[in-house]
């Protein structure tokens, strides 16, 4: 395989558009109040890319190292565990990308905030969410292992992604822009959900403690349920309460076409085939989060 597969295979970059939804939704909230800037909104995404990247190659390292990547793994084939690529050339090429976000992220702070106190509190967010992609899998007591990936999540790809993306365009906070923020972030955790149900035996096997195998494979399928219900909640009441009108239902009826199709099929099948849904419910959380600004355009 080409030197260049095998690094876009190790970057996995089908998770990018999980990522970039709550880009799209923070930046379409200010967009509602007719305020958008392109260049924050182009290095938002840099920003947003090369931390996914980073998480991607550190989870590859980590999950290797402690060999939970072994020969029982349900999942595509890692590049550390297929042999493609070697644990130096990684660990090189984490430093390398962290340094990258680093630079994106310091170019999108300068661009977005003047308030010198506000500027120091995003390095923090900055430090902090390139901290957390490291220390997912990697080290002594990474919180992955511990059950915290779910909570991680959520704060990264929900509250932190939409409100701050929002902030960064408007340097402005409003409250009720935390039900956008729950309902992408909840479809995230529900993303990992599937990815943990899908591994449940072996992440089992290696001391790897995500919730699935804390509260067992049946208890994770209506704790996914309960996710998908608290999205579809969530974004029914910011359009009741914020939007009061009767378009709002265009959104949910696809939310409910998404649950009818979505949910059966989780408790019906077994785990180790949870791979094509996985998939299904990160590129819906992508296409909630462009239908989610079409309506807000719409209804601005």
């Amino acid at each position: 395989m080409h030197k260049f597969k095998i690094w876009i295979n190790a970057a996995r970059l089908r998770t990018l558009p999980l990522s970039l939804s709550c880009v799209v939704i923070g930046t379409s909230l200010a967009l509602k109040e007719n305020i958008f800037n392109s260049k924050i909104f182009l290095f938002s995404i840099l920003t947003t890319i090369a931390l996914q990247i980073l998480s991607n190659f550190a989870n590859d390292y980590g999950d290797f190292s402690k060999n939970t990547d072994n020969e029982n793994r349900v999942g595509p084939t890692r590049t550390l565990q297929s042999g493609l690529i070697t644990k130096a050339k990684m660990k090189i090429a984490i430093v390398i990308t962290a340094l990258i976000s680093l630079l994106f992220g310091s170019i999108l702070i300068f661009l977005s905030i003047e308030n010198i106190s506000n500027i120091l509190f995003f390095y923090f967010l900055g430090f902090f969410a390139i901290a957390s992609a490291l220390f997912y899998t990697i080290g002594k007591n990474p919180y992955g292992y511990s059950g915290f990936g779910d909570l991680f999540v959520f704060i990264f790809f929900g509250l932190i992604g939409v409100i701050g993306n929002y902030f960064l365009q408007t340097n402005n906070f409003k409250f009720e822009i935390i039900l956008p923020a729950i309902t992408i972030g909840s479809l995230a955790v529900g993303v990992l959900n599937l990815n943990n149900m899908r591994d449940f035996e072996n992440d089992k096997s290696s001391n790897k403690n995500t919730i699935v195998v804390k509260i067992g494979l049946r208890n994770a399928k209506y704790y996914h349920l309960l996710l998908i219900c608290i999205s579809i909640l969530s974004s029914f009441l910011y359009f009741a309460f914020f939007h009061n009108t009767t378009n709002l239902y265009t959104m949910h009826i696809m939310l409910l076409s998404f649950l009818i199709l979505h949910l059966p099929t989780i408790f019906r099948i077994d785990s180790n085939k949870l791979d094509s849904q996985l998939k299904y419910l990160a590129l819906f959380s992508f296409a909630y989060s462009i239908i989610f600004t079409l309506q807000i355009i719409i209804l601005k």
